[in-house]
């Protein structure tokens, strides 16, 4: 059973360069980074609240995370959920048929970890996570919200999410989308591909900021390109690394 969305990775060209808006405008603290040389990438977890942030900085032009870069440029890039058994839990996914990248777990920057193949998950890379131990996870000022999938089956997606990983539905106001988590912590929202300009797969990413205007004048000093609303803010993909951000001041649900 998983219980937690670990973290959201996201391909970056320069480590460096993504930590002057991840860390150093959103605030996000640096929790550890390391060469992780088997997969050819620079890594660094990022906490965000309940959750955390991976960004990815190929080193081998040969590795996944490199061709990734090179075909879609910077950007969202996997999933991973957190469980206290990542050898059981990948044993009964073997087991129901879900083709795996990883057949057996191996040390990654999130603890034990192993990768599932895209086909068995509607077209999203999902890792699988058990930290080797629990730490408490430094306070953010902007913390992880949802993440929002796009497809053309709401209900055919939500039921795959739910028949693999047994996440829990949470209520929304009625309509075609679906959510899925862990209500005021982590979930994936679930929308057609109609609402997100075709776009299937990991399309954007939602966090909550309860204190706006210091991030506000952050984001003004960084000269993002955003859009500023009531209680919200839309952050451009040219200035986050190739992702649609959106923070809000609230959390629900």
């Amino acid at each position: 059973m998983v219980t937690n969305i670990h973290h959201v990775g996201i391909v970056v060209r320069s480590l460096e360069a993504s930590y002057r808006f991840w860390r150093n405008t959103l605030g996000l603290p640096l929790v550890r980074e390391a060469e992780i040389k088997d997969q050819g990438v620079r890594a660094a977890l990022l906490a965000a609240g309940g959750s955390e942030i991976e960004l990815l900085e190929p080193v081998a032009p040969d590795s996944g995370v490199a061709r990734f870069l090179a075909k879609r440029g910077e950007g969202l890039h996997h999933l991973c959920f957190q469980t206290a058994d990542v050898s059981g839990e990948l044993a009964a996914l073997k087991g129901k048929g879900i083709p795996l990248i990883d057949a057996a777990p191996r040390p990654g920057l999130a603890g034990r970890i192993a990768f599932l193949s895209p086909k068995g998950c509607d077209g999203v890379l999902v890792e699988l996570a058990t930290p080797d131990a629990p730490e408490p996870k430094p306070d953010s000022p902007v913390r992880f919200k949802r993440l929002v999938i796009g497809c053309h089956s709401p209900q055919d997606t939500a039921k795959t999410y739910q028949d693999l990983f047994g996440l829990p539905e949470v209520e929304v106001n009625g309509g075609p989308r679906i959510m899925l988590g862990w209500a005021g912590r982590s979930t994936l929202l679930m929308v057609r591909v109609t609402e997100v300009g075709g776009m299937e797969g990991m399309v954007a990413l939602s966090m909550v900021a309860p204190d706006m205007p210091p991030l506000i004048r952050r984001l003004e000093t960084a000269n993002a390109a955003m859009l500023i609303g009531a209680g919200e803010i839309t952050i451009e993909p040219q200035s986050s690394h190739g992702v649609h951000l959106h923070i809000s001041r609230y959390h629900f649900p």
